[in-house]
């Protein structure tokens, strides 16, 4: 690996007037009980380090064991098994169902939760190939802004005891043209299931607390690194993953957050707004969760024109969440990429090595926000501390009359739920994030307003929030404690959880205020730059695009 920065340089936009909020980022023991029983803290656990308990997941008296040990001043690593191998559990393959005339859209693709109509002529079709299938349906739980019913249907073929066996079969339907995928019943989120689970909890004392608590990206904001890599280069005791970011080139420059992205106190990257983030002190203080929304300007030639976005492709909005001219929708929507074919979007030299090509517009300034250079196409090497304004459909002409030797002011506000400013300095960083799990000590999830639904299209709720998966969470306490927290998943052994589990576990873990980060292949935490976690992808640990990381020194 290359070298790396333990911290990111500073953009030139940090310079900028400080009435923006640009101006400071662009301007071990072991115990092991019933639920009934008392826990016990390691030896080595510092007092007040210990969490409540039980976990409030799977069925009531399961056998629960927690490992806690200090691994810094302040901070300490507990470590949940809660549940074991239960028989009731085996593999099975879940059916890609065609649609039909009854379906929502007929025109649709292929998929795992469909109509009721649509799942039976599935299974009658398969009944005619001599298979065995069923059909099972699929409930949408509750939650603050969608209320519970039925999702949909799945149909599932089979009993396997093993993967492997799951796998042969599947083959076997497939040499009979049949798409169908290897499944776990451990993973459906019934909460019947006995386990196990497998949840890391790191808890930051703000009181006894003296190194530093951050956000890294890395070299850049363009390259992925692995979290353990990020840990490593900045001599961190503690690291997880954090929030989400562009995977697909297609969908912009893989590594880009797709969210906020505060490092710092130097603002990268823009919100989707109205969405949560976490926000983070690096002595660990006064830990919350806000939405955000923003706003950017540039004030050329006695104009003022909007920014669209910082740091990212233009054209290209990941999870959506930008302004009413993108398409399909100016709301968030995981896991879609929105696109406005007229945008202006600045960029720092943390983006990489290069801003991105194409047709377009592109103006260059200095840390003095002078123009030192107009380009009638884009892309090109910025230095460091400078930046650039890329311009593409009609707003690309905007950009025309900038001549060198020209002072473009470039400022950026950050907005709080309500309408407050996010004040920022060279100790904040904001990491994006979403669904919110938690509000003031209730489950409070908000999936539909976060994105997390998609109208039409059930199968991407039930992947996402039904079934259970690796994930990565985090939150404060009524002590004031931050939590960073993960759960391993995608294998008999490590079950996962659901999003309304993860709601469930934060709150017995005592926090009031939680927020899910990303999850799946991406959960990650290591311990002194060594991964303890089991990593869900068949490659293993998955580069991301930040990290959050406890480092034992302040600064």
């Amino acid at each position: 690996m290359t070298s790396m920065r333990t911290r990111p340089l500073r953009s030139s936009i940090a310079t900028l007037a400080a009435c923006t909020a640009l101006a400071a980022g662009l301007t071990g023991a072991t115990a092991s009980s019933s639920d009934a029983a008392n826990r016990h803290r390691d030896a080595h656990a510092k007092p007040g380090a210990g969490l409540p308990g039980p976990l409030d997941l799977g069925p009531t008296g399961l056998t629960e064991t927690r490992t806690t040990t200090s691994v810094q001043p302040g901070v300490t690593l507990t470590r949940i098994t809660r549940g074991g191998t239960d028989a009731a559990l085996f593999w099975t393959l879940e059916v890609l169902i065609a649609p039909t005339s009854s379906s929502p859209d007929p025109d649709a693709p292929p998929a795992v939760i469909a109509d009721r109509a649509s799942a039976e002529a599935e299974a009658d079709r398969l009944r005619a190939e001599g298979f065995d299938p069923r059909v099972e349906r699929v409930e949408q739980p509750a939650v603050a802004d969608v209320p519970a019913g039925v999702l949909g249907y799945r149909v599932r073929v089979g009993r396997f005891a093993t993967q492997a066996a799951a796998d042969q079969a599947k083959a076997e339907m497939a040499a009979k043209g049949e798409t169908a995928s290897s499944v776990y019943t451990g993973w459906d989120g019934q909460r019947t299931a006995r386990g196990p689970w497998r949840v890391n909890v790191v808890t930051i004392d703000r009181r006894r607390f003296r190194g530093s608590l951050e956000g890294s990206f890395g070299p850049d904001i363009f390259d992925r690194e692995t979290t353990s890599a990020l840990s490593r280069a900045a001599g961190a005791t503690v690291g997880v993953n954090g929030g989400y970011f562009v995977l697909d080139p297609k969908s912009g420059a893989p590594g880009d957050p797709a969210g906020i992205g505060v490092y710092d106190g130097r603002f990268l990257s823009e919100p989707i707004n109205d969405r949560p983030a976490l926000v983070l002190r690096d002595d660990a203080k006064r830990t919350t969760i806000s939405r955000f929304t923003w706003e950017g300007r540039a004030e050329l030639d006695g104009r003022t024109l909007r920014l669209d976005g910082i740091d990212r492709v233009p054209d290209l909005i990941r999870n959506c969440g930008g302004d009413s001219t993108d398409e399909l929708t100016s709301r968030p929507l995981h896991d879609i990429t929105c696109t406005d074919d007229s945008e202006l979007v600045v960029f720092t030299s943390e983006f990489g090595s290069t801003t991105p090509s194409g047709p377009g517009r592109e103006i260059v300034l200095d840390s003095h926000q002078v123009v030192r250079a107009t380009q009638a196409v884009r892309g090109t090497h910025l230095p460091s501390g400078w930046t650039s304004i890329e311009g593409t459909g009609a707003l690309a002409e905007t950009l025309a009359d900038a001549h060198v030797g020209d002072r473009v002011r470039v400022t950026a506000r950050l907005h709080t739920e309500g309408g407050g400013r996010l004040p920022l300095n060279r100790h904040s960083t904001v990491v994006n994030g979403g669904p919110l799990l938690v509000r003031d000590g209730r489950e409070f999830i908000t999936q539909r307003r976060d994105g997390f639904m998609h109208p039409g299209e059930p199968s991407f709720d039930y992947g996402f929030v039904i079934k259970r998966n690796p994930r990565t969470f985090a939150g404060v306490d009524s002590r004031g404690r931050t939590l960073l927290i993960t759960v391993d998943g995608r294998t008999a052994e490590d079950l996962g959880l659901s999003i309304p589990e993860e709601a469930d576990v934060a709150r017995s873990l005592g926090i009031v205020d939680a927020i899910n980060l990303d999850g799946g292949g991406s959960t990650t935490m290591t311990l002194d730059g060594q991964v303890i976690t089991h990593p869900s992808d068949p490659t293993g640990e998955r580069p991301v695009g930040d990290a959050i990381l406890i480092l034992p020194r302040s600064r």
